[in-house]
């Protein structure tokens, strides 16, 4: 069981390439993922959703990338040729039309600071080298965050199979319980009939009344599929593939099964273990949220 909720950081350097990758995910219904990089690497988006999807199954997931390229061809200087000797003509003009005799220290140096004779640009990436930098960090990383998410889901597992313990522990009262409930509807009826007749009661009449309400209160086959329902999340609490969805889905079914027999149910001691099944199912949903 793994935790939608994790953190994983790396760090990797080839070839005077360095590349710092970040992703953190919180829970969300599907894989939904954003992207923090440089506006020049937006060519890696395709690579890293297809690691990202190749791990994880869900949850909003944002990672942040930062790039370094410390290699001797990452950068390149530019001369402005056609700048460069307009700069000079300039200086040589300003020189003849001057009345204040000033010297003329033109050096290269001097006219090679003139603005933008000389630009530092970036040199064109290695597309395939960046890629192959980005994998590595992410594979890091993404191994990181599912190792946070696979500890948090054992803890949540621990908590989730005692409430489904508990969810099973007060089926098994309903269940217990649900007999005794036809006994003492019997004595309840035959009671209030002999109090408005005297003790001349039809027991033929007061067994087909006892039959029918028997028979709308029965709640056997939601008790069955209650204890269905409670295995299969047992099961799928051991299972290796991402649950979170068919867990949400048998919970809505417990809901529904529980629903059913507070309606049907006549006595308060059932009722009562339905408000307290609701609350427990309640929680099994809360922290359901958060799987993956």
């Amino acid at each position: 069981m793994l935790s939608m909720t994790g953190y994983g950081r790396a760090f990797v350097e080839i070839d005077g390439r360095q590349m710092t990758v970040e992703v953190k995910s919180v829970n969300h219904r599907f894989l939904d993922i954003a992207f923090r990089m440089p506006r020049n690497l937006m060519f890696l988006e395709d690579a890293a959703r297809k690691a990202i999807s190749a791990k994880l199954a869900r949850g909003h997931v944002d990672v942040f990338v930062t790039y370094r390229n410390l290699r001797t061809d990452a950068r390149k200087i530019e001369v402005d040729e056609a700048l460069f000797e307009a700069y000079v003509h300039a200086l040589t003009q300003l020189n003849e039309v001057s009345a204040f005799n000033l010297k003329d220290d033109r050096t290269l140096m001097n006219i090679a600071r003139m603005p933008d004779v000389l630009s530092l640009t970036e040199a064109e990436e290695d597309q395939e080298a960046v890629i192959a930098l980005l994998n590595a960090a992410m594979d890091e990383a993404l191994d990181q965050l599912i190792a946070m998410r696979r500890r948090e889901g054992e803890a949540m597992k621990a908590d989730l199979s005692g409430r489904v313990d508990a969810i099973k522990r007060m089926t098994d009262a309903v269940e217990a319980r649900y007999p005794e409930t036809v006994e003492a509807y019997t004595q309840r009826l035959k009671a209030a009939v002999s109090e408005l007749v005297g003790g001349n009661v039809d027991e033929n009449r007061l067994l087909m009344e006892v039959a029918l309400m028997a028979d709308r209160s029965a709640i056997d086959e939601e008790i069955v599929r209650l204890n269905s329902h409670v295995q299969q999340l047992r099961e799928l609490f051991e299972s290796p593939e991402p649950i979170g969805r068919r867990i949400d889905f048998i919970v809505q079914e417990l809901n529904r099964e529980v629903n059913t027999i507070s309606s049907k149910s006549q006595d308060i001691p059932i009722t009562q273990l339905t408000v307290d099944l609701k609350a427990e199912i309640e929680k099994l949903r809360e922290q359901l949220q958060n799987i993956e």
